[in-house]
């Protein structure tokens, strides 16, 4: 596809991911490159146009992130946000002075006044709540710049060259606080840069089934599939391509919920063609795990067998061909933050062993964020559960059992999550939760259950609602929900006595255990 492009440049700003993928939500595709990339990078792309990001510095200190002003010769439209403006009005000749008494900081929502013949706000109302994060503020426009929004204290909230295409906004239009910021963004994409929107996942599934087939030929194709969404939406794209040329192995740990292993193996060999392989471990991955409590270790443990099961099964049969994983946007997006700019490593990017030899690897997800993958998903007909599966973290109940990891220790978890997911689901809370799940702490409790005491499992219930995970509320599920999850549980579930819900936000906590 002729993908029209526009290019966040990341300056250190929280909200790098959230700016891109407002604009992918009007139809326009767009990559996130650090404030490091060199300019000769971003003339090869040919943008439609560039969003300069916030960001924590101020642009007089020389030590802040900043880049060359040729790019402001490109002719290519620029949109910088809060530090982003202020970088545009000090790299062209404005001044950016920190707040004394002439202005003071603004932080969070505030009343914004716009000029409607600035094409940013043309089809808004002239005034409306922006949502405001800065301490230093631009108190002189560039040359050939007119103040296009005020607020009470801020003198330039937004700055226009409409000869140049340059729009500068203080504020941040691109979170939800901000009233119509989306359409602040639409009508930069459609009324500055002339964007069309063709990015959409009609247009990119056919596409990436196509240069699937075109790469892959007659060979085969290998997959690790966890179960998770990312894995089993690349599965589903990569089964429309090639068919039976996909081999999906799924191991297996036993450390999945109640009947995950079972959902997943009926998913993928009746809606799709291809071979599917089920290593099944459990006995393994528990040996290995005997006597260890140590969260860490644990999870190196689980890690480590994992990639020896796992490759071990492609020795056998399948090295060769190419190598698929889910691979999405977000694993490899290289920060603006700090002068080193990394990629992450990420449990969805796994090293090939050197004695394994692939054509090549295909990643047909790495260009999408998780809604979009989502969304993918679901029009290639995977089953909504699937689709929306919560997090989980990558050794799974191994980490939900808190010290040592035993074959009863799990029956127990997954039985009591199993009823905690019903109840959730049948009052429709299942919607509502960012995630929720229950642990197995390890601690026993005295109780009394037909008139005869018991020292049985404490079951502990943790559900929390967050827009990012970065923080996050524990939620607050009504009292009748939570009291029959607690007596279903009890009930149900053998070696089990009493039940407590976790009240605690991140920060302090985490929303794992551990």
């Amino acid at each position: 596809m002729n993908k029209e492009t526009v290019i966040v440049l990341d300056f250190g700003g929280q909200y790098n991911q959230l700016i891109a993928r407002r604009v992918r939500e009007c139809n326009v595709y767009c990559e996130i490159l650090p404030y490091t990339v060199p300019i000769e990078r971003i003339k090869e792309l040919q943008p439609a146009g560039i969003i300069f990001t916030g960001g924590p510095n101020s642009v007089y200190d020389e030590s802040s992130p900043h880049y060359t002003p040729e790019i402001f010769k490109l002719g290519v439209p620029i949109l910088g946000i809060c530090y982003g403006c202020q970088l545009m009005a000090y790299s062209l000749g404005g001044n950016v002075v920190s707040a004394t008494d002439d202005a003071v900081s603004e932080y969070g929502k505030t009343v914004t006044r716009y000029d409607n013949n600035n094409l940013l706000f043309k089809d808004i109302p002239a005034e409306g709540i922006s949502w405001m994060s800065h301490r230093d503020y631009i108190n002189a426009v560039p040359e050939g710049f007119v103040i296009s929004a005020t607020t009470d204290n801020c003198p330039v909230a937004a700055m226009a060259d409409k000869e140049r295409r340059l729009y500068g906004v203080q504020f941040h239009p691109e979170v939800n606080h901000t009233e119509n910021g989306k359409d602040m963004i639409r009508s930069f994409l459609y009324n500055v840069c002339g964007c069309k929107g063709e990015w959409k996942m009609e247009s990119f599934i056919d596409t990436t089934v196509a240069q699937i087939r075109e790469q892959v030929g007659d060979k085969g194709v290998v997959l690790g599939l966890s179960g998770g969404v990312d894995s089993s939406v690349a599965a589903a794209l990569i089964s429309k391509a090639i068919g039976k040329q996909l081999t999906c192995v799924f191991v297996d740990q036993g450390l999945m919920r109640k009947d995950e292993g079972d959902f997943v193996e009926q998913t993928f060999t009746k809606l799709f063609d291809m071979n599917f392989v089920r290593i099944n471990c459990q006995e393994e991955f528990l040996s290995k795990l005997k006597g260890v409590s140590d969260p860490e270790e644990k999870r190196k443990i689980i890690g480590t067998e994992f990639y020896n099961v796992f490759w071990n099964k492609i020795r056998e049969s399948y090295g060769s061909g190419f190598f698929a994983q889910g691979t999405i946007y977000p694993d490899r997006i290289e920060s603006g933050k700090g002068d080193a700019a990394k990629i992450k490593t990420h449990h969805n990017q796994v090293g090939v062993p050197k004695d394994i030899q692939f054509d090549d690897i295909i990643e047909p997800l790495k260009d999408l964020f998780k809604d979009e993958v989502r969304a993918v998903g679901e029009k290639l007909g995977l089953p909504h559960d699937l689709v929306w599966r919560q997090p989980f973290p990558g050794p799974g109940l191994g980490v939900r059992v808190i010290g040592e990891v035993t074959a009863e220790k799990v029956r127990i978890l997954q039985e009591a999550d199993a009823i905690l997911r019903d109840e959730m689901a049948q009052c429709g809370y299942d919607k509502e939760m960012s995630q929720f799940f229950a642990v197995l702490p390890g601690v026993r409790t005295v109780g009394v259950m037909g008139d005869s005491r018991t020292y049985s499992e404490l079951v502990a219930i943790r559900a929390v609602t967050t827009d990012d995970f970065m923080t996050a509320d524990w939620a607050k599920i009504p009292y009748e929900i939570l009291g029959r999850v607690s007596n279903r549980i009890i009930n149900e579930v053998s070696h089990v006595n009493r039940v407590v819900y976790d009240i605690t936000s991140k920060p302090p906590g985490t929303v794992e255990w551990e």
